[in-house]
């Protein structure tokens, strides 16, 4: 009985630490808010995230986007995210597309984007992310903003798990204002049930390319759908193990080091990406697609 036992933890011990060391960094695109002009709502929609955050004890990087806190005018919602401990990075000042943009013009984008970041971190942003993940369509320019971003301290955010958060949010904004409450708990029940799937989906997707899990970065934005059901979001990393951590202590993985040589005018996940990197043959087209309901709004 013994002896079966020692075999049993022998067996079971690296299972329950890989279970342990699944870690997941949250990052947030367009803060102040996606999707809304609304101060009022701008500022339910950080409110709802950062609480929810704070209960799971969840460290997260909000990409900022200037030009909209210039227009919705609350500077203060970019400070709540840092009293509460969370980092912020540079999205850009208009959240302009790098594909159409030239490399002067993007440079001017990054800079002009780092002010309210600055004033609110009391230094100068640390990451960066790239607007639709657009890092270069032709290999000059991926190769010339790569080296501008690095002299200018920056590191670059690299998103592993995205969930589409924005087709759905979409989406809800019309089911929300037509007031049809069946259609609002069938959004929030695929949104979720697609979320669950997708971060299977990528984590398999690693294991394919490096052979282990590595820590992932999820993408998600500050937007109603979020704002209504991050608690549940956040639920699901839980329910499958994940422990939350910040973006510095993810992107210290080796796995993060490959190299990043893909000029290309989609906006791929890095798993993607660094198949092709290092001649690792994956299947995109095994990725879930969104609900072709949810589509058609």
């Amino acid at each position: 009985m013994f002896q079966l036992i020692v075999l049993l933890s022998i067996v079971l011990f690296p299972i329950a630490m890989e279970a342990q060391q699944r870690t997941v960094a949250l990052t947030f695109d367009d803060p102040p808010a996606a999707g809304t002009m609304n101060r009022a709502e701008a500022a339910s929609f950080n409110q709802a995230i950062l609480e929810a955050l704070g209960r799971h004890k969840a460290p997260a990087t909000g990409f900022v986007i200037e030009q909209r806190l210039h227009v919705l005018g609350r500077p203060e919602l970019l400070k709540k995210w840092v009293r509460r401990g969370h980092d912020l990075g540079n999205h850009t000042f208009s959240h302009a597309d790098f594909n159409e943009l030239t490399v002067q013009q993007f440079k001017q984008e990054v800079i002009a984007g780092e002010a309210a970041i600055t004033q609110a971190l009391g230094h100068r942003p640390r990451y960066f992310h790239f607007p639709e993940n657009h890092t270069g369509d032709i290999q000059e320019k991926h190769d010339v903003m790569s080296e501008f971003l690095a002299a200018r301290g920056y590191t670059l955010a690299v998103c592993t798990i995205d969930n589409e958060d924005y087709l759905f949010n979409n989406a809800y904004a019309k089911i929300l204002a037509s007031k049809d409450a069946a259609s609002v708990a069938r959004l929030h029940r695929d949104y979720l049930a697609y979320t669950a799937t997708e971060v299977d989906f990528y984590a398999g997707l690693h294991q394919q390319v490096f052979g282990r899990e590595i820590p992932h970065v999820m993408l998600l934005h500050v937007n109603r759908l979020n704002a209504d059901v991050i608690e549940e979001v956040l639920k699901i990393f839980e329910r499958k193990k994940y422990r939350f951590v910040s973006l510095s202590d993810a992107l210290s993985d080796p796995a993060y080091k490959t190299s990043d040589t893909l000029a290309i005018k989609y906006g791929w996940m890095w798993g993607y990406r660094w198949a092709r990197e290092l001649g690792v043959k994956v299947n995109g087209s095994l990725e879930p697609e969104v609900p072709e309901w949810v589509l058609k709004y």
